[in-house]
Protein backbone atom coordinates (compact mmCIF):
# COMPACT_ATOMS: atom_id res chain seq x y z
CA UNK A 1 0.00 0.00 0.00
CA UNK A 2 1.24 3.45 -0.91
CA UNK A 3 -0.14 6.59 0.70
CA UNK A 4 -0.95 9.42 -1.71
CA UNK A 5 -0.33 13.13 -1.19
CA UNK A 6 -4.06 13.62 -0.61
CA UNK A 7 -4.14 10.93 2.07
CA UNK A 8 -1.13 12.52 3.76
CA UNK A 9 -2.92 15.87 3.82
CA UNK A 10 -5.95 14.19 5.38
CA UNK A 11 -3.74 12.44 7.95
CA UNK A 12 -2.40 15.84 8.93
CA UNK A 13 -5.81 17.53 9.05
CA UNK A 14 -7.70 14.85 10.99
CA UNK A 15 -7.65 15.34 14.75
CA UNK A 16 -9.04 12.10 16.19
CA UNK A 17 -7.16 9.35 14.39
CA UNK A 18 -6.12 6.58 16.76
CA UNK A 19 -3.56 4.19 15.38
CA UNK A 20 -2.69 0.90 17.06
CA UNK A 21 1.01 1.36 16.28
CA UNK A 22 2.68 3.79 18.68
CA UNK A 23 5.59 4.20 16.28
CA UNK A 24 3.28 5.22 13.44
CA UNK A 25 1.39 7.63 15.68
CA UNK A 26 4.66 9.26 16.70
CA UNK A 27 5.80 9.46 13.07
CA UNK A 28 2.57 11.16 11.99
CA UNK A 29 2.76 13.62 14.90
CA UNK A 30 6.35 14.55 14.08
CA UNK A 31 5.69 14.89 10.36
CA UNK A 32 2.57 16.97 11.02
CA UNK A 33 4.68 19.41 13.08
CA UNK A 34 7.39 19.44 10.41
CA UNK A 35 4.83 20.21 7.70
CA UNK A 36 3.21 22.93 9.84
CA UNK A 37 6.57 24.73 10.07
CA UNK A 38 7.10 24.56 6.32
CA UNK A 39 3.79 23.93 4.50
CA UNK A 40 5.06 23.46 0.96
CA UNK A 41 4.43 20.79 -1.64
CA UNK A 42 8.05 19.70 -1.33
CA UNK A 43 7.62 19.11 2.40
CA UNK A 44 4.37 17.22 1.82
CA UNK A 45 6.13 14.98 -0.71
CA UNK A 46 8.92 14.28 1.79
CA UNK A 47 6.37 13.46 4.49
CA UNK A 48 4.50 11.12 2.13
CA UNK A 49 7.76 9.36 1.27
CA UNK A 50 8.59 8.95 4.98
CA UNK A 51 5.14 7.49 5.70
CA UNK A 52 5.42 5.08 2.77
CA UNK A 53 8.87 4.00 3.89
CA UNK A 54 7.58 3.30 7.41
CA UNK A 55 4.57 1.37 6.07
CA UNK A 56 6.81 -0.73 3.82
CA UNK A 57 9.10 -1.66 6.71
CA UNK A 58 6.38 -2.47 9.23
CA UNK A 59 3.53 -3.69 7.01
CA UNK A 60 3.11 -6.90 9.03
CA UNK A 61 2.29 -4.90 12.17
CA UNK A 62 0.20 -2.26 10.41
CA UNK A 63 -2.85 -4.26 9.33
CA UNK A 64 -5.34 -2.42 11.59
CA UNK A 65 -3.88 0.94 10.70
CA UNK A 66 -4.12 0.21 6.97
CA UNK A 67 -7.89 0.12 7.42
CA UNK A 68 -7.90 3.60 8.92
CA UNK A 69 -5.63 5.00 6.22
CA UNK A 70 -7.58 3.53 3.32
CA UNK A 71 -10.76 5.24 4.57
CA UNK A 72 -9.13 8.67 4.23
Amino acid sequence: MKVTLQQTEKLFSEKNLNFSSLGFSMLVTNLKAFHARSPSMYTLEDCTAAINSFLDRFKVNMVKDYEIITKL
